[in-house]
């Protein structure tokens, strides 16, 4: 099932054993920390935790025994384990027999952050195993969660505020949650949010300031693009942070434009997260193919520079910015 749908199953109960598995940090914490709330009275008593890497062979008994014992305080016991993937060897000789008959006091919560590689046993397979998708949220998703927050403590958000964090926060559910709890204290309950306000309180992403400063080169705003950078500078990024950063972005909008491939598939392909990909893709659009990689090139030639002893970092940033703005033909020409 979807995340979303998780919190409304729990009022029918909990299930056996639970798989949650994803990138998105959030929301595995808040499934748990929604288990422990419902079920859980006396955690010192009743939960215990486990290392999937240290759950190999034989020791697979110590997490079956502590999912078989009773809870003494609480509704339910809740046995907690990350990373764990074991084979199908080790699934049959000392899990299989709890999976097809678990103790109904106790949630086995199986916490991973990718499926399992090579030849590690599918637990999604498994009977009375409930998986619970824990990746990327979609872009409605995210914009519902931070509507709904905003709602359930009577602030006004019209849409734009909604939507622009989501956009600072790259459509990361931990900090959208951190950013979104920032605002309720500053609007304060029945207040009201505004642009503005979600510009001075939350703080955009470094890769959203250098998302935001190629968009200043494709629309040849050497203002914005240098009141970006000098935001960075005073956040503490150097010239080389920033070279590095311009230089890994342009070389991704190239990969991205030049692969034509689904925003899931190019995520795939190059690891990123399939949000960054849309973002990412949007961008790359204001280009042609041949000034994406004449930046690339330039920011490359400018790090090596660096590297070669030939340029100091505060020139290789000027030689770049220079290259970018006024160096390279207009974006309509080749």
């Amino acid at each position: 099932m979807k995340f979303v749908l998780f919190k409304k199953s729990l009022e029918e109960g909990a299930q056996p054993i639970y798989l949650f598995e994803g990138e998105e940090e959030y929301f595995k914490a808040r499934g748990e920390e929604m288990l422990r709330e419902k079920f859980i009275a006396e955690p010192s008593l009743d939960s215990a935790a486990y290392d999937g890497a240290e759950m190999k062979g034989a020791a697979m008994t110590a997490l079956v025994a502590a999912a078989e014992s009773f809870p003494f305080l609480s509704e339910k016991r809740l046995v907690k384990v990350t990373d764990f993937h074991p084979s199908e060897k080790e699934y049959n000789a000392y899990l299989k027999k709890y999976f097809e008959n678990p103790q109904p006091s106790t949630v086995l919560l199986i916490v991973n952050g990718a499926p399992a590689k090579g030849k590690g046993f599918d637990l999604k397979k498994a009977p009375n195993v409930t998986f619970v998708d824990c990746g990327k949220a979609d872009e409605e998703t995210v914009m519902r969660w931070i509507y709904t927050r905003f709602k359930r403590e009577q602030i006004y958000a019209d849409t734009e505020v909604c939507e622009r964090v989501m956009r600072y926060c790259l459509a990361d559910m931990s900090r959208v949650a951190g950013e979104t709890e920032k605002l309720i204290a500053y609007a304060g309950r029945g207040g009201k949010l505004t642009s503005d306000d979600v510009d001075e309180i939350v703080y955009r992403d470094t890769d959203y300031k250098i998302y935001e400063m190629t968009g200043a080169v494709s629309a040849g705003n050497y203002t914005k693009y240098a009141s970006v950078m000098a935001e960075l500078r005073s956040k503490g990024a150097d010239e080389m942070n920033i070279l590095n950063g311009l230089c890994s972005y342009f070389r991704t909008l190239f990969e991205i434009a030049a692969l034509k491939k689904s925003d899931a598939e190019t995520a795939a392909a190059l690891g990123m997260k399939e949000y960054a990909v849309k973002m990412s893709r949007r961008q790359a659009a204001a280009f042609t193919p041949v000034r994406l990689k004449k930046c690339y090139n330039a920011l490359y030639g400018a790090i090596g520079g660096v590297k070669s002893g030939r340029l100091t970092p505060e020139g290789a940033l000027l030689r770049a910015n220079a290259d970018i703005f006024f160096g390279l033909k207009p974006n309509n020409r080749a």
